[in-house]
């Protein structure tokens, strides 16, 4: 079976050249949203170097398959990825049907929404992004264990913590 380092190797080549919103290498992102997953065991920590992999590079489904990566890994990275004529909230609620593809998006919108990130976008942009995932966190949150969120929430973006306390 192929490993965790051997998926960021993979990651780390179809990601190349890429950079954010900010300018940042992009695989910088994959790794945020994977150590977030890191106390969820290893299938998660590929699902997160992975979760961008089929929006954002040619590679497919069916060669992630052919390359090893596990069936379930595949699931969990089509389950977060866009698909065309869906709006984002009806993704969002797509995603809380499982499970795990859950706590990968709470990972990714947590490291979308950190403050270091998101100082530096211009404000109108920083402000509408920063309400689409307070609006997305509405949904996620809530279909994921508290303690698994935090966990998270705790390792990519800690600022988020006092939101987890609030009342939706």
């Amino acid at each position: 079976m192929i490993s965790v380092h051997e998926i960021e190797i993979l990651a780390d080549g179809a990601h190349a050249g890429q950079t954010d919103k900010i300018g940042v290498p992009y695989i910088e992102h994959v790794r945020a949203v994977a150590a977030g997953l890191s106390p969820f065991g290893d299938e998660l920590v590929m699902a997160g170097l992975l979760h961008d992999l089929l929006e954002d590079t040619d590679w497919t489904a069916e060669r992630l398959r052919e390359t090893g990566v596990p069936t379930r890994v595949v699931e969990i990275v089509e389950a977060v990825t866009n698909q065309s004529g869906m709006t984002y909230k009806e993704k969002i609620r797509r995603i809380t049907v499982d499970p795990q593809a859950t706590l990968v998006k709470i990972a990714d919108n947590a490291h979308n929404s950190h403050p270091d990130r998101a100082a530096q976008l211009p404000a109108d942009k920083r402000e509408r992004l920063a309400a689409k995932y307070r609006s997305a966190r509405a949904e996620l949150w809530p279909s994921a264990n508290r303690n698994d969120v935090e966990a998270i929430v705790r390792i990519v973006n800690p600022s988020l913590l006092a939101e987890l306390d609030a009342p939706y």
